[in-house]
């Protein structure tokens, strides 16, 4: 029975790097689809949404059926509520993705504000910290976690700034509001995204050590 427990933790903790690659993927796809005006890689990532519900679901229901079946009790029951909760922000991250790409569709014929792009920067940032964490997840060096305090630190910054500039030209030419508007939209969604992988990181950092930290 405890064998057969183990295996089947095992086979959860798993399937969180395979959702992980699958999430992320979508959002790093999405800022390709804003910088690229590509409405065909937009589509793909519309076509990716059930496949993000689908793992979303059987994670979480595999997760709870282990809970019930063999009610595991102090670290492993740490890991399994760890791993429903990264199980979620990594399924936001996935929607963000599509959010973003939904955007890039609506606005693909409007042409860029070439001196805005900081979005594009913010994004690469967002996407190697959420590739960070994961990599982390795997090899269990959760100190280097605490140091994704600062890149966030970062990532905030540059939404600030990207709001500044966007309300600069919108106040120049009005004929950018809604580019400009577009632009605030995806810094703050990917704003959010670097909160996840905050997130992400506090939860790998109490699987492993039992210990609360906060990263943010």
């Amino acid at each position: 029975m405890v064998e057969k427990f183990y295996e089947e933790l095992d086979d959860l903790k798993a399937e969180i790097p395979v959702f992980a690659r699958f999430a992320i993927g979508m959002l790093e796809d999405s800022i390709k689809t804003l910088k690229n005006q590509d409405v065909g890689l937009a589509e793909e990532i519309r076509d990716r949404k059930a496949g993000l519900a689908a793992q979303h679901t059987n994670i979480e229901e595999e997760a709870l059926r282990i809970l019930a079946l063999y009610q595991p009790m102090a670290r492993d029951l740490r890991v399994i509520a760890c791993i429903n909760q990264m199980n979620y922000s990594l399924y936001r991250v996935g929607r963000i993705g599509w959010d973003i790409a939904k955007l890039s569709m609506y606005v693909a014929d409007q042409p860029f504000i070439e001196n805005l792009q900081n979005i594009f920067h913010m994004g690469d940032l967002v996407v190697a910290m959420l590739r960070d964490v994961m990599e982390v997840y795997g090899s269990n060096n959760v100190s280097s976690l605490i140091e994704l305090s600062a890149r966030d630190d970062v990532v905030d910054n540059l939404r600030s700034s990207i709001f500044r500039e966007c309300l600069t030209y919108m106040m120049e030419d009005n004929r950018n509001i809604p580019r400009c508007i577009d632009y605030i939209s995806v810094s703050r969604h990917l704003e959010r995204a670097g909160d996840h992988a905050c997130l992400i990181a506090e939860k790998i950092y109490y699987m492993y050590t039992g210990e609360r930290v906060e990263i943010r």
